[in-house]
């Protein structure tokens, strides 16, 4: 076996591991991102430990969500911690 070879099985050893392990965490960084980029106060969001609540103020890496129908649960958390988001109806 020459050393080509091994070049060979090198490159395609990084190309494997790139599409399988770099490629998704770029695509899932940017779909995160651009989830981050139309939050907007009044949309419904879904938090990582399951919560539903309801965006009250946005700051540069924090938001307040308030949750349940009291109005009187307000928790500042990380933008990270928000994992989807639903916008009102505009009816």
């Amino acid at each position: 076996m020459g050393a080509g070879f091994w070049i060979i099985y090198i490159v395609i050893i990084v190309a494997f591991m790139y599409f399988l392990m770099i490629r998704p965490q770029k695509k899932q960084k940017q779909k995160q991102a651009e989830l981050f980029s139309n939050m907007a106060i009044g949309d419904s969001v879904l938090t990582t430990s399951g919560f539903y609540g309801v965006i009250i103020d946005i700051t540069e890496d924090t938001v307040i969500v308030e949750f349940g129908s009291n109005k009187n649960c307000r928790i500042p958390m990380q933008k990270s911690a928000i994992v989807q988001i639903e916008k009102p109806n505009a009816e």
